[in-house]
């Protein structure tokens, strides 16, 4: 017979609020097996624990229920109490009465019964649990990290620091990420380049990183300590090896295409290197504009480049290897405006988004860093900026703050005020969020030291006018109309998730968020971590963010997986699947179905007829399952079972629930 304890925590008034925590407790003293049963007003805490701990010692417990929050929470530090005190950590089962009852009812008539159910299906749950070991799991002393922004630099560096060989794989032929583009940083205004610069320099040259630029991730396999991961590495056309980096061959190159890194605003030749500082400085031949993959001519690339390093030859190829952690880093997008109608975004050439026209201001960019109208290449005097362009925008846009805009819009009328001092900037602006340091004064020196006009309002309608853009708003304060005649218009347009996020986060294995930026397993405690153990995040990715907040991000990033390669060992899952071979059918659907590759087929002999029959059943390596249970719900006879939620707990619950009993 179990000896089950029942320990019902208050969690402050989370809990205790709305649910009865004194009815709960005397209902729990009656049911079958439960021969001890108390309440705690945070049994999370190490007097709750203890509470826990004693009771097992004392009353001979051999199971234990806890009513509480998730058990994404807090089942571990149950488990650990209970080991602690001699006993399985696997016999504990935790009954969530915060997030089903307390949080989503309003009063105790309802959450109360609903609290008792549901910690009775726990204990029934209990009196049928075994111990369980968790497998030990070797771990590769190896980390990937996707993408080569900032973030993803950042986080190669810091685990490359503390011994550990790290592969950067970037799909752009060059790493630098969107910092690259920038002109200058907020709000120290910091040359971007003149900082990122010598990151990619280090990453390139450190010892433990290794470069896999214009590749991209196709398959990751496996589970924490040994991801099997397969990378594209696409053709450059250009042998790594003998390239010097000279640029002779895209100076001599005939053919151009719009640039990426400028997004369109200006032209690139069809073999190129994406910014002058790129690393690697190794250039790639785009072969959709090459007139030689075109055309079957040309080769002028091949003829002038002195080392003879250009291979038209040359094939994708695919990299295999093992990590112990994965990081994944792939920033953001920049949403498209020209879904607003009204700004003419797309229709006019001096309409550009704030990214386009931060490249106005660098000296490599579509301008050569002179602030001019691309329409006619004179200099802007009134420039109008138009903030939350998508952002907080429920009916056709992103409902988030985008974060950034606001500061980069200030940065931007700074620097134009610096550029030409007879520029005049207006700012159309819902709020102004500065959060950060330093950020407020920075705007506000802005406003009042460099006369930008901020107005609080929106705009309605962006028109051609003679020589002008019209922009026509209305500001809310006074409740005018207004009319500008500006030379510009700069649009803040939304930060967004990449457009092969979701792809990207189905490959890895990560769950994504209602914008398709990666979900974190917890807002609070688990920042950087994801709901698939090994597998950290980092920078914008997750959510819009600056560049102060991504590189603290990324650190954090870098220490959780430093701490997992420190491990020798690492504990596996003890919920895994079993095979019932008896009755298994051999269909072996359960091996098509299960992410990790842990099922095989094998044949068996079995006694028939006074003879021998050999047939084929399916086998779980328990090293590798990581108990999802995907398997038990296709096997069609039934004989999988996932140990510490077989079909008899699942049902002796069910029955608790229905029955009550």
């Amino acid at each position: 017979m179990p000896r089950t304890g029942v320990f019902i925590c208050h969690c402050g008034t989370n809990i205790a609020g709305t649910v009865d925590i004194e009815k709960t407790v005397k209902a729990s003293r009656s049911f079958p097996g439960v021969v001890h049963a108390d309440d705690y007003r945070y049994l999370c805490s190490e007097m709750g624990q203890d509470i826990i701990k004693n009771a097992i010692k004392d009353n001979n417990l051999d199971r234990v229920v806890v009513g509480t929050c998730s058990p994404r929470m807090h089942e571990q530090t149950f488990r650990k109490a209970a080991s602690e005190a001699g006993l399985n950590p696997y016999m504990v089962e935790v009954a969530n009465i915060r997030e089903h009852c307390s949080w989503v009812h309003r009063n105790m008539d309802e959450a109360t019964p609903k609290a008792v159910a549901l910690v009775r299906a726990a204990a029934a749950k209990a009196a049928l649990n075994d111990p369980l070991e968790a497998p030990a799991i070797e771990v590769e002393k190896r980390a990937l990290v996707i993408g080569g922004g900032i973030a993803g630099i950042q986080t190669a560096l810091d685990i490359a620091e503390a011994g550990y060989v790290v592969d950067l794989v970037e799909r752009e032929p060059s790493i630098g990420g969107r910092m690259a583009q920038l002109e200058k940083t907020f709000p120290t205004l910091d040359c971007s380049a003149c900082i990122l610069t010598p990151k990619m320099v280090e990453a390139a040259q450190h010892p433990n990183i290794n470069l896999i630029t214009y590749s991209e991730v196709e398959e990751v396999k496996g589970f924490v300590g040994q991801f099997d991961v397969k990378i594209r590495q696409k053709a450059r056309s250009i042998d790594p090896v003998k390239c010097t980096g000279c640029g002779i061959c895209y100076e001599k190159c005939p053919a151009k295409a719009p640039s990426e890194f400028e997004m369109g605003r200006a032209k690139r030749k069809a073999i190129y290197v994406p910014f002058p500082q790129a690393v690697p400085n190794i250039p790639v031949i785009d072969r959709e504009n090459c007139l030689y993959f075109k055309k079957g001519r040309c080769q002028i690339c091949a003829k002038e480049c002195p080392p003879q390093a250009v291979d038209y030859e040359q094939q994708d190829e695919i990299l295999e290897r093992r990590y112990g952690v994965i990081v994944v880093a792939t920033g953001f997008d920049q949403l498209d405006p020209s879904i607003y109608g009204e700004y003419g975004y797309g229709q006019h050439p001096d309409i550009l988004t704030g990214l386009e026209f931060e490249r106005l201001f660098n000296a490599s960019g579509p301008t050569a860093g002179k602030v001019v109208r691309l329409s006619d290449g004179k200099p802007p005097k009134k420039v109008v900026f138009i903030q939350c362009v998508g952002s907080r925008d429920k009916a056709r846009g992103m409902n988030y703050c985008s974060k950034i805009c606001c500061m980069y819009t200030a940065k931007q009328a700074l620097l134009l005020k610096e550029k030409l001092p007879d520029a005049k900037s207006y700012v159309f602006y819902i709020d102004v969020r500065t959060a950060g340091k330093g950020y407020e004064e920075f705007q506000r020196r802005a406003a009042e030291e460099y006369d930008v006009a901020y107005l609080r309002g929106q705009v309605g309608k962006i028109f051609p006018e003679n020589d002008y853009l019209v922009v026509r708003g209305v500001d809310s304060l006074s409740g005018k109309t207004i009319e500008i005649n500006a030379d510009m218009v700069v649009l803040a347009a939304a930060a967004i998730a990449r457009s092969d996020a979701t792809e990207l986060g189905r490959i890895v294995g990560i769950n994504s968020d209602s914008y398709k930026f990666f979900n974190e397993a917890h807002p609070k405690l688990k920042p950087v971590e994801t709901h698939t153990a090994g597998i950290f995040i980092a920078g914008a990715c997750q959510a819009p963010k600056d560049i102060p907040d991504t590189v603290a991000q990324a650190g954090a990033a870098a220490v959780k997986a430093i701490g997992l390669l420190s491990k020798e060992l690492l504990k596996g899952e003890a919920c895994t699947a079993e095979v019932n071979q008896a009755e298994c059918s051999g269909c072996l659907y359960c091996e098509a179905v299960c992410p990790y590759n842990a099922i095989n087929p094998v044949e068996i002999e079995e006694r028939y007829h006074g003879g021998t029959l050999q047939r084929t059943v399916a086998e779980v390596n328990p090293s590798l399952c990581q108990g999802c249970g995907s398997c038990t719900v296709i096997c069609r006879s039934g004989s999988i079972n996932l140990r510490g939620f077989t079909n008899e707990q699942i049902l002796a619950e069910v029955d608790a629930i229905c029955l009550q009993r």
